[in-house]
């Protein structure tokens, strides 16, 4: 069931984003941190936070602007992609543990990513594509990360954190305000629905979003995450849990921002009378910071990066990354490989004022089975910076941070979680490091102009056993590769 999930979120992720030669779609901040010049004509859109709340007003352009990448490139007048809305932010998340243990917090390292399409977003933990959207209503297909709140000694074995999947109904009562109604299920069928009314004020460099929801948990579920019916055979009734919270974003400066979140939730009656748990009140806060679009500037209605086409082939190596990098890689004696493609969204070519192409990048990446392994799939979706240095030729350093899901572990994998005792997960963090040459320098042929030859170590870990959704685990695999990538 969560290789099921997983293939539902990257298929509403991964699936092909409204640009095209002819037509951008542009998406502007309706609530900033800093007023807006009066010269300025965007409309703005409210970013979240944590699991973010994002309105969105979408408007077509005709591409009227012309693009050269390097002085020796034609301009080419069919490619024009507009600044888009997104965000990059690591966070802190602490909870209350509501059951009767000697812990009574547990906390976890959580990455995010965020962005605003014209149909697909992605908010912190959370993400889906809008079926339909007007100006007053919204109804989304989503799937939300769900923390299981557990002492972190026993998250690698039980590996409780999961994804629901579910579709929300969004109705907009006025410009800083809207109510939610949300059916979801967790991977094993039980069901739950929630209620919410969110709302948005800003003063000077700060925004807040208050929230209230209720959430109805059917008797399944009821008993499958509270009573803990596999360890104490108690079936508990369903119940109303009632939520409320407030996230906050500051504008520090330029694309630098901090966020923070805090809630409390109620249990119902139930829940709280379980053998199983000994409090009626759990708390949660987040605490981090995040790279977003500067909203005190207009968006780039012309970037001078494109979309991009990459094709990679991999092999395994037992070697960590420090070893990598300074050049001491091991060959994996089985030869396992892999063969990847990667699609890039431009988001932006400018973060801090530095010369920074960024890239919102989903990619499929098929494992040949080999004599120890089967074929596997994996499917990533992460957000790479590339900086280009023009001497002698054009080269580029990049750097890529997301997610990874696997159908099954690998063998590079797998044994070294065996060899340090821990149980696999299928969901890892993602990173990529990569290095190209543009090979129309090198070859001083026009045509080869957006073509770019390069190695990449392409990286799945689970940040040193600070990550419950990652399986609390220390290791993780690595693949040297040499990809061939087209910028259109």
């Amino acid at each position: 069931m969560r290789y099921c999930a997983a293939i539902s979120l990257t298929l509403i992720l991964l699936s092909p984003f409204s640009l095209s030669a002819e037509t951008v779609f542009e998406e502007n901040t309706v609530k900033s941190t800093e007023k807006i010049t009066e010269r300025s004509t965007a409309k703005t859109t409210e970013l979240s936070t944590v699991q973010g709340t994002e309105k969105v007003i979408v408007r077509r352009n005709q591409a009227m602007s012309d693009n050269t990448l390097t002085a020796n490139t034609e301009p080419d007048t069919s490619k024009v992609f507009q600044e888009q809305t997104w965000g990059l932010g690591v966070l802190f998340r602490n909870a209350e543990i509501p059951f009767d243990t000697e812990a009574d917090n547990v906390t976890s390292f959580v990455p995010m990513m965020f962005y605003q399409g014209e149909t697909f977003f992605i908010r912190g933990i959370e993400g889906g594509a809008h079926l339909y959207k007007n100006d007053d209503w919204q109804f989304n297909a989503m799937a939300r990360m769900r923390f299981f709140d557990i002492p972190a000694e026993y998250q690698n074995e039980v590996q409780g954190d999961t994804i629901d999947l579910g579709f929300q109904a969004r109705k907009s009562l006025s410009e800083n305000s809207f109510f939610d109604v949300e059916l979801f299920s967790d991977l094993e069928g039980n069901p739950y629905a929630n209620l919410s009314q969110s709302w948005y004020f800003q003063h000077d460099s700060w925004e807040f979003m208050p929230k209230v929801s209720a959430r109805y948990k059917s008797a399944s579920f009821n008993s499958h995450y509270y009573a803990l019916t596999e360890i104490t055979e108690q079936n508990i009734g369903a119940g109303i849990e009632v939520n409320a919270g407030v996230e906050t974003r500051y504008h520090v400066a330029r694309n630098f921002y901090l966020l923070a979140s805090v809630n409390a939730t109620m249990l119902d009656k139930n829940a709280y009378n379980s053998t199983a748990v000994n409090q009626r009140w759990q708390s949660e806060a987040y605490l981090g910071f995040a790279f977003f679009n500067d909203i005190s500037k207009q968006k780039k209605s012309d970037l001078t990066n494109h979309g991009y086409l990459r094709l990679a082939h991999g092999w395994a190596t037992p070697s960590n990354m420090g070893d990598i990098l300074s050049g001491d890689t091991v060959k994996d004696e089985y030869n396992n490989q892999l063969t990847s493609v990667f699609y890039g969204l431009p988001l932006t070519d400018n973060l801090f004022s530095l010369p920074l192409d960024i890239y919102l990048t989903p990619g499929f990446v098929w494992h040949w089975n080999s004599a120890v392994q089967d074929s596997e799939q994996e499917y990533v979706l992460a957000i790479k910076a590339y900086y280009t240095i023009k001497w002698p030729v054009r080269w580029r350093i990049g750097l890529a941070e997301g997610l990874s899901y696997v159908s099954d572990v690998t063998y590079i994998e797998a044994i070294e979680m065996e060899e340090k005792g821990y149980r696999p997960s299928e969901l890892m963090n993602y990173i990529d490091i990569s290095f190209d040459i543009n090979l129309g320098d090198v070859f001083n042929i026009k045509t080869l102009n957006e073509t770019w030859l390069g190695y990449s170590m392409h990286h799945r870990s689970s940040i040193f056993e600070k990550a419950s959704q990652f399986g609390r685990i220390k290791g993780g695999s690595n693949y040297n590769s040499f990809y061939i990538q087209f910028d259109f």
